[in-house]
C-alpha cells in the first residue's frame, strides 16, 4: 500500500486548493446555508457552479482529454476528490453519470458512445440517472421485471423503476431491462440508454422522511431506444451491470473519509452540555476514530490497486460495506449523543442542526442503496473468501 503521492499530484492537489479557495463562496461551507435553499434552486447553483469548474479544467480528472477530461491520474482523482470535500464543495448534480456510467462507458462502450456521452455530461449538458430498483425487486436485481420488445431497430420499453437519484432532474436514464422474451432472473438483459425527455416516461418525485425529494418513481409505457443505445451489449447486462456496480461500491474512499471526519467533529461539539463527560459515550466516539480511520487506510489501499492496474471485483463490495456501515454508524453516534434532540425536524434554516438532522436521515440509506449490508457480506464471503454459498 503506497501511503504517498507524486510531486505532480501534490502540485495538482496545490492549484487545485488555490482554484477552490477562490471559487468556492465562504456561505457555501455552512451547512445551514444548503439547508435552507429551495431544492430546485439548489440543484442551479450547483450545475452552474460545476460548469466553472469545468471550463477551469478540473471536470474529468483521469479521463483522456479527447472526451472533455483533464488527462490525470487515479492519485489526481483522489485528491480532487478528496480536497473538493475539505473544501465543502455542494454534491455534484451528475454524480451517477460520473460515479458509475462514465467508467463503464470508458471499459465497455463503443468508441461513439464515449464521445456522445462523456463531454455532454462533463458539461452537465446532460444528466444522468440509474435505473436498477423496482418494486418487488429491491435488492433482488435479477428479479426485475421491465421489458424491452424488439420493433426494427429500436426497444419498445415497458416497466417501472424507483428510488432513482435525481430523476425530476434527468434527461436520460441507464437502465437494466429484460429485451429477451421468457428469460428468467441475471439471463436476457440488456443496459439501455433511455432518453427521459421522451413521450412514454413519466418521473414521480418521492419525499424522504428528511424532507427532501433527491429520488423519485419513473414510469415506461411504450418508450423506445435504439438498439446502438445499449452499454456493453444486448443480452450482455446482467455482465455490465455487475462492472458498473464495482465502481459505485469501490469508489474513492479520501473524499469519503475526509467528509466524515469533519461530520464527527461537527457532531461532537453539537452535544449538549455535561453529555461528553458519559464514559460510555466517550468510547463510543473513541470507537468511530478508530472507524474512519481503518476507512482512510483502506481508502488509500484500493488507491493503490487501482493505480497498479488491478480490477476490483467482488472485492469492492468491502468497500461499499465499510463505508457505508462507518458512515451509519457515526449518525448514529449523533442519535446517542443528542438524545431526543436528535429526531426533531428544525424549522429554521440557519441552524446548523437542521442540516445535521438531514444527514442522520439520509445516512438511513446508505446500508440498502448499492447492495444492502446483507448482500455485500453474501458476496464477500462466497467470492472474496470462497465459503460455501
Amino acid at each position: 500500500m503506497d501511503l504517498s503521492f507524486t510531486p505532480d499530484e501534490e502540485r495538482f492537489r496545490a492549484q487545485l486548493r488555490a482554484w477552490l479557495a477562490d471559487n468556492v463562496p465562504p456561505r457555501w461551507r455552512s451547512p445551514s446555508f444548503w439547508a435552507g435553499v429551495p431544492e430546485a434552486d439548489a440543484f442551479e447553483l450547483r450545475r452552474n457552479w460545476e460548469r466553472l469548474r469545468h471550463s477551469a479544467g478540473f471536470a474529468g480528472i483521469s479521463l483522456p482529454r479527447e472526451y472533455g477530461g483533464r488527462g490525470g491520474t487515479p492519485g489526481m482523482q483522489a485528491i480532487h476528490d478528496e480536497e473538493s470535500a475539505r473544501a465543502r464543495v455542494p454534491h455534484s448534480v451528475n454524480q451517477i453519470g460520473l460515479t458509475f456510467l462514465v467508467p463503464t462507458v470508458m471499459a465497455v462502450g463503443t468508441d461513439e458512445q464515449k464521445r456522445e456521452i462523456i463531454p455532454l455530461l462533463l458539461r452537465n449538458d446532460v444528466i444522468w440517472c440509474q435505473g436498477f430498483s423496482e418494486p418487488g425487486a429491491g435488492s433482488d436485481l435479477a428479479a426485475l421485471r421491465t421489458t424491452g420488445v424488439l420493433d426494427g431497430d429500436e426497444f419498445v420499453v415497458t416497466g417501472q423503476k424507483v428510488w432513482t437519484t435525481n430523476a425530476a432532474h434527468g434527461d436520460k436514464i441507464f437502465m437494466l431491462v429484460r429485451t429477451e422474451p421468457g428469460s428468467q432472473r441475471h439471463h436476457g438483459l440488456s443496459m439501455l440508454l433511455v432518453d427521459m425527455r421522451q413521450d412514454g416516461v413519466e418521473a414521480r418525485p418521492l419525499r424522504q422522511m428528511s424532507g427532501v425529494s433527491e429520488f423519485g418513481e419513473v414510469f415506461f409505457t411504450d418508450a423506445r431506444v435504439k438498439v446502438t443505445d445499449c452499454l456493453g451489449g444486448v443480452g450482455n447486462g446482467w455482465a455490465t451491470a455487475m462492472l458498473l456496480l464495482s465502481f459505485e461500491r469501490g469508489a474513492s474512499g479520501l473524499a469519503q473519509y475526509t467528509a466524515f471526519r469533519r461530520q464527527f467533529d461537527e457532531i461532537v461539539a453539537a452535544a449538549p452540555p455535561g453529555r461528553l463527560d458519559d464514559p460510555v459515550l466517550r468510547q463510543r466516539l473513541a470507537q468511530r476514530i478508530v472507524d474512519l480511520e481503518c476507512l482512510r487506510y483502506h481508502a488509500m489501499h484500493v488507491l493503490t490497486q487501482v493505480e497498479q492496474g488491478e480490477e476490483l471485483g467482488a472485492g469492492s463490495s468491502l468497500t461499499k460495506l465499510q463505508w457505508s456501515q462507518t458512515h451509519q454508524q457515526l449518525w448514529e453516534t449523533f442519535d446517542d449523543l443528542l438524545g431526543p434532540e436528535a429526531t426533531l425536524a428544525r424549522p429554521d434554516p440557519d441552524t446548523d442542526l437542521r442540516a445535521m438532522h438531514r444527514e442522520a436521515m439520509w445516512s438511513r440509506s446508505v446500508t440498502i442503496w448499492g447492495g444492502s449490508s446483507q448482500v455485500q457480506r453474501n458476496i464477500v464471503a462466497e467470492r472474496v473468501l470462497g465459503l460455501p454459498r
